[in-house]
């Protein structure tokens, strides 16, 4: 049946403070970005946003890295351009998983071909560098895939000694840190990592749909040897791999060439999307790493603090955690899900349930990009403590504010 389009009306979300595991709230400065007007993809004024958005993304990353550039399309996007890229079928791949994320790089690599070996700890616990070297020396393999910070379980692997082991055994390195850019130490080139991705829709306080990169020049070279320009596109003597990248639109070695001095074309080019992800880079860099880091290290701890002040449990090794994203145990008779629900009807809160085995069993609450602020965690909180009182759940009145208060204080 065909709906007449009068129906329906313009677009207008509900207001909505989107404090889970991501998206969360773009900056304001990054949707008044992506309203600026298109223009072509080999326009001057484009290609020149094109090589703006590189430069930034190399300070982001931390990193020399010629080879950084977006990939158009969601966070996953970025990581199966990185494993169909960097993979050929059959190459021994290692993935440690303590979380959700390390299984998604796990069934990636699998479809990519992969012989793929996988060690795992228990959620709520991350990998020590001794059980990581001894993994890799085990299985040898040619590419190690390891999520930076899980969302799933709240929790960041350390990933500072994992580059020179796996150089050690002459295996590339791919981390995805979607979870943990911008909001958490990311040393590209100081942790020897080959490739790195992430999204825009959580430390670097944008909406989902860009992905940014970076390549080493040893990942680079394995790219190089499995580069096919496209039929159409070739010049004489431009190479056909015998066994090319099983991905057309995520073949990096492609997108390479289209981000590159060639600028042989591959796709159109997603406008919007790169003035949003260049306005986030740009932001962040204008405010300073380092003072990023520390700011959603103190409103993450602010909130962890009042979950504490509320009389909650929370998941995992703390040691471990991410700045940006906390693990609750729901308490004994409340309905995880009915507060959720509650928190969103009556004070326009979104906080985030769990998979797998932690579904059910706790909550995710974020504190990150345009989010981590001080407004956004004591409303949460305040907010957080009202539904748990109705749900028969005992708490001290004020508690989780008073205890973010203290720990802003402090």
């Amino acid at each position: 049946m065909t709906v007449p389009h009068a129906t329906f009306a313009p677009i207008d979300p509900p207001a909505r403070l989107l404090m889970g595991p991501g998206p969360i709230n773009a900056d304001p400065r990054v949707l008044r970005a992506m309203s600026a007007q298109l223009v072509g993809q080999f326009d001057p004024a484009m290609t020149g946003y094109m090589n703006e958005t590189m430069a930034l993304y190399r300070g982001v990353f931390r990193t020399a890295n010629a080879a950084t550039m977006l990939v158009d399309g969601t966070s996953r996007a970025g990581i199966e351009a990185a494993l169909v890229s960097l993979i050929e079928p059959g190459d021994r791949v290692l993935v440690p998983i303590f979380g959700r994320f390390g299984h998604l790089l796990r069934e990636i690599a699998t479809r990519c071909g992969a012989d793929v070996h996988v060690r795992e700890v228990p959620w709520g616990t991350v990998f020590t560098a001794a059980a990581l070297e001894q993994a890799v020396a085990e299985t040898r393999p040619a590419l190690v895939a390891v999520v930076h910070g899980d969302t799933s379980t709240t929790l960041a692997q350390p990933l500072d000694e994992l580059g020179a082991i796996c150089a050690r055994h002459g295996a590339l390195l791919y981390a995805d840190v979607t979870g943990t850019l911008g909001g958490n130490d990311v040393d590209v080139d100081g942790w020897g990592l080959d490739a790195a991705t992430a999204g825009l829709q959580k430390c670097l306080g944008g909406p989902s749909g860009s992905a940014p990169i970076t390549l080493s020049t040893r990942a680079v070279a394995v790219l190089d040897a499995r580069r096919s320009i496209e039929a159409g596109l070739r010049d004489e003597g431009d190479r056909i791999a015998a066994s090319p990248i099983r991905s057309n639109y995520l073949d990096l070695a492609m997108i390479l060439d289209y981000w590159g001095e060639r600028r042989l074309n591959h796709h159109t080019e997603a406008g919007s999307m790169l003035y949003a992800a260049r306005e986030c880079a740009r932001i962040l860099l204008e405010e300073g790493l380092d003072a990023a880091v520390e700011r959603h290290r103190l409103h993450g701890a602010a909130m962890a603090a009042g979950l504490r002040g509320l009389g909650l449990t929370l998941f995992g090794d703390q040691s471990a955690r991410m700045t940006n994203v906390v693990g609750v145990e729901i308490p004994a008779g409340i309905d995880g899900d009915g507060a959720r629900a509650a928190m969103l009807t009556d004070f326009g809160i979104e906080i985030g349930t769990s998979f797998g085995p932690l579904h059910g069993r706790i909550w995710r609450i974020g504190t990150m990009g345009y989010n981590a602020r001080r407004d956004a965690v004591l409303t949460t909180l305040a907010a957080l403590e009202q539904v748990l009182r109705r749900g028969g759940h005992a708490v001290t009145a004020g508690g989780g504010v008073g205890a973010a208060l203290e720990a802003y204080a402090a």
